[in-house]
């Protein structure tokens, strides 16, 4: 996990979005304090879009439609997408 003050962020944000897309957790701090996190996208997300994109899925709000035969380890994709509302 990386961590990066505001300022730094700011300067150099294209370098720690390319760092978050390969997988980094980036905590990011304002004097000295933990502030706010900048994450990786999760497999489940990239699997909505994917599935959105191809058709086979609908999504306007609330949970998604059009998801049978989907099978996610651990949480519901639902559950999934609601946690990244948050």
């Amino acid at each position: 996990m990386i961590s990066v003050g505001i300022e730094e962020l700011k300067a150099k944000l294209s370098s720690y979005v390319a760092k978050a897309s390969k997988g980094e957790e980036i905590v990011i701090t304002d004097h000295g304090k933990d502030v706010a996190l900048i994450l990786p996208l999760s497999k489940e997300r990239k699997i909505v879009k994917s599935l959105m994109e191809g058709g086979r899925a609908k999504w306007s709000c609330g949970k998604p439609k059009g998801m049978q035969g989907a099978k996610i380890k651990r949480k519901s994709l639902s559950e999934t997408v609601l946690e990244e509302r948050r």
